[in-house]
């Protein structure tokens, strides 16, 4: 077993030695002890710090990526939880593709005035049947719990 320190982790993870050791501290991960004041980890904690990563880019607060794991610190990640999350992102996608159009159909549009120019129309026709109104994933949702640190 390759033992790694904060250090080295924190170096090939990317994460902060600080959003490690509060890894830690809520259970996220684990050190395997300390050698002087550094604390040691097995190395497999850097593909667990990828899974953390990868929850927190989909959107997924702390809380819920901790209960992507079991008791053991292995992964037993809710298939059905992230199919969901994946429709939603492929929605907001969608919304994303159309605001990109917009925007850039209003720098670009040669008409004297917007609302004068059919594509601007349809445009924004198109936005309100959508409903459109891009909301960051990674922000709180209703029913879900933020962490106060990284």
């Amino acid at each position: 077993m390759r033992v790694l320190d904060i250090g080295e982790v924190a170096s090939r993870s990317g994460a902060a030695p600080s959003t490690l050791r509060y890894y830690e501290e809520i259970g996220l991960i684990a050190s395997l002890g300390r050698h002087g004041l550094r604390r040691q980890f097995d190395a497999d904690v850097l593909l667990k710090l990828s899974l953390i990563a990868m929850g927190k880019a989909a959107g997924f607060s702390l809380d819920e990526i901790a209960g992507m794991f079991g008791r053991d610190g292995r992964p037993d990640i809710p298939r059905g939880q992230l199919r969901l999350r994946a429709d939603e992102l492929q929605r907001q996608m969608v919304e994303l593709r159309t605001l990109r159009d917009v925007l850039r159909h209003v720098a670009d549009c040669p008409a004297p005035s917007h609302l004068e120019c059919p594509t601007f129309r349809k445009l924004m026709q198109a936005a309100s049947h959508r409903k459109l109104a891009y909301r960051p994933t990674n922000g709180p949702r209703s029913g879900r719990k933020v962490a106060s640190k990284p």
